[in-house]
């Protein structure tokens, strides 16, 4: 295994790690994306670039290949390291690769001729390359269990591809084949590492010696229906096959949380925030198929999956992570993830739940998740851009 450590003293850290500069620009980009979206939405803004690119679909895709994939990016260079032994892309490399992410993210708000093609080439360099640098490691150390969750993001890739084919030759079927299998990958990632992850957190973090019931045949026959599930439901979201493969995946989310269940979670923000996050994969499953019997606005199961799933697992995850590797105690988090979380709780119930209660005021709703939303994400910004800056307070490389 090769040496990852060194005992210099740095003062500049946030090129060291991935999930260092990735959850830093993830989580402004959050903030900008969302308040820019809610200040569209209140205009009733229907295109950018100069009317080549729909709101909704820019606020949709930002939120899953450009949020969504910036964290998960961020995750896997400091998990693959930590998994092989070897190290994923730091300095200018890692530098390089925000970069190309960053102007992406620019380009639709430019008057640059030919912005959307340029957004797509720098989105989709980034993409690859990120795919290539955390293979590198992964076939380095021949660790060819991890090209699962590799294999993932490779999906993820193919799946913006399809998006931006779609969006500049005006395919919207491919349009639509890339977002929603994206969201729906993002998701899939969520399980395979909340299958790893999830217990070993809770056993670890609870405070009391405690052995979850782990089965691996869910975990296992969760990933098969998942697979299963996303095709069905990007060929016809309220086919037949859609709603079976929705309740056996509802069902099978359910008794994942059963056996990972043990009540210190309650007292530990860093664990009832990714167990609830799990939680929201089983609703945004339930709310899929209910849809085929009962008139319910297809949007709400679309954001249990992507506010409640996505949102409140990318953040939790972000809060333990950086505070592990950058040397702080984990038992001890900040005071704030309390807030932080529970504003990112209410805004899911607001945006998911509330409309079903009352409907007539759904614009309102959305209005006020989009609030609760930048609130949690400019604590996490506040709380944590000081940690991912600065040195880790052991001294250590990372």
């Amino acid at each position: 295994m090769a040496t990852i450590e060194t005992s210099k003293d740095y003062r500049f850290s946030l090129l060291h790690l991935g999930f260092r500069l990735f959850f830093l620009l993830g989580t402004v980009f959050s903030v900008l994306a969302i308040s820019a979206w809610f200040w569209f939405y209140y205009q009733g803004t229907q295109f950018l670039d100069n009317g080549t690119f729909p709101i909704i679909l820019w606020h949709a895709h930002e939120m899953v290949f450009g949020y969504s994939m910036a964290v998960a990016v961020g995750f896997l260079l400091t998990a693959v390291k930590n998994w092989t032994g070897h190290h994923t892309l730091r300095g200018y490399g890692l530098l390089l690769l925000g970069v190309s992410w960053l102007i992406a993210r620019i380009m639709p708000f430019t008057d640059l001729p030919g912005a959307l093609i340029i957004m797509a080439l720098l989105d989709l360099l980034f993409d690859i390359t990120a795919c290539v640098a955390l293979l590198y490691p992964i076939v380095r150390a021949k660790q060819w269990k991890q090209l699962g969750i590799w294999s993932t993001l490779l999906m993820m890739t193919t799946s913006n591809a399809f998006f931006y084919i779609g969006l500049i030759w005006r395919h919207p079927e491919l349009t639509r084949i890339g977002l929603f299998s994206g969201l729906y990958l993002i998701i899939a990632l969520i399980m395979l590492m909340g299958q790893r992850i999830i217990p070993f957190f809770i056993e670890r973090g609870v405070g009391y010696p405690v052995v979850l019931g782990v089965r691996p045949w869910l975990n296992v026959s969760s990933m098969i229906l998942m697979m299963v599930f996303i095709v069905a439901v990007v060929w016809d979201p309220i086919s037949r096959i859609t709603v079976f493969v929705a309740i056996a995946l509802a069902i099978l989310q359910v008794l994942q949380m059963v056996g990972w269940y043990t009540p210190g979670i309650w007292r530990k923000p860093l664990l009832w925030s990714i167990y609830l996050a799990y939680g929201w994969i089983f609703i945004g499953f339930t709310m899929t198929a209910l849809i085929h019997w009962i008139p319910i606005n297809p949007m709400l199961g679309i954001h249990a999956f992507a506010y409640g799933g996505v949102g409140m697992m990318t953040i939790g995850m972000m809060a333990r992570v950086s505070l592990g590797h950058t040397g702080r105690n984990i038992f001890t988090p900040p005071v704030a993830l309390n807030w932080m979380f529970s504003s990112l709780l209410l805004g899911a119930i607001v945006r998911v739940i509330i409309p079903l209660i009352a409907p007539m005021q759904y614009r309102m709703w959305i209005e006020v998740s989009q609030v609760l939303w930048i609130i949690a994400f400019v604590a996490f910004v506040v709380v944590y851009a000081p940690m991912l800056i600065k040195p880790r307070i052991d001294g250590r490389y990372g």
